[in-house]
Parts: C-alpha cells; sequence; structure tokens
C-alpha cells in the first residue's frame, strides 16, 4: 500500500472514530440543550442536533428533502474527494492529509445524518453575547482539512 494510501486511511479512521465517540460521550452523558461550562466566558461543552448543515443551512426544510439532499451531497462529495485522492501524487502528503481530514468529516457526519437524520453538535465557542454556532470534530476536520489545502493552493501558486 502507497504511503498517500496509508496517510488516508490513518487519518479517516482515527478522525472518524475520534468523532464518533465524542459524540457517543454526548448523547449519552448529557439532556438536549444542556451545557457544560469548560472555560468559563469561551466556551462550553452544549448538546445540540443540527438538521441543517453548516450555520443551520436548510434546517427548516421538510425532512425528506433535507434527508435527500444531503445524503446526495454528501456522497457525490466522498466521490470527489476519492477521485482527487487517487489523482494525488506520492510527493503531496499534505493534500492528501487535506482531502482525508475533509472525507473524515464528511464521514462523521454522514454517519449521524444516517442514525438521527441530523448531525449532533457539541463545541459552543462564544464571547460575550456572540456564540459561534455549535460544531463537532468533523466539522473541525473538514475546516482544518480546508484550510490545509488552500494553504497548499497558495504554496503552489508562488
Amino acid at each position: 500500500m502507497s504511503r498517500k494510501y496509508i496517510i488516508c486511511l490513518v487519518t479517516v479512521s482515527l478522525i472518524v472514530l475520534l468523532d464518533q465517540l465524542t459524540k457517543l460521550y454526548v448523547y449519552s452523558s448529557m439532556r438536549l440543550y444542556e451545557s457544560w461550562p469548560v472555560v468559563e466566558g469561551f466556551f462550553n461543552i452544549s448538546y445540540v442536533r443540527n438538521p441543517g448543515a453548516a450555520f443551520g443551512f436548510l434546517a427548516h426544510a421538510s425532512p425528506i428533502f433535507r434527508s435527500i439532499f444531503f445524503a446526495l451531497v454528501t456522497v457525490l462529495a466522498i466521490g470527489l474527494i476519492c477521485y482527487y485522492l487517487v489523482k494525488s501524487r506520492a510527493d503531496q502528503p499534505r493534500l492528501v492529509f487535506a482531502l482525508s481530514l475533509i472525507l473524515s468529516g464528511a464521514l462523521g457526519n454522514l454517519i449521524d445524518r444516517v442514525r438521527f437524520g441530523e448531525v449532533v453538535d457539541f463545541i459552543d465557542v462564544y464571547w460575550r453575547t456572540y456564540h459561534w454556532p455549535a460544531f463537532n470534530i468533523a466539522d473541525s476536520a473538514i475546516s482544518l482539512g480546508a484550510l490545509i489545502m488552500a494553504l497548499e493552493m497558495l504554496k503552489n501558486q508562488e
């Protein structure tokens, strides 16, 4: 097995496992909408569920439409990520890692959508009265992967 596939397999396995274990802990230990302060005035663990996508996108659409839409978009995204992973070169480990993080996040949130019809979120970051929308490990992996990919693209333009 080539190095890029090992990077991908290890990254996806670890991130999906961490994502699902943290969500399991949250939904088995907390009541929905319960919140535990971690760093007062900045960070809580707050159990919420998001039927939509980022920032609640389509949260108020019909459940049937959401299910079909998010399943199709996620499967398409996973297919594209896998295509780019196969096409990536062996000398691009950061790109492979970035794609693997994005794939991990997509899979982690897809598991939630299949199990619950919505995504379990629990990381609540805020400052005074401003709250960033709650998110989870899968969302973090997607964001970090996108950032690494953008930095790689900028670096390659030089």
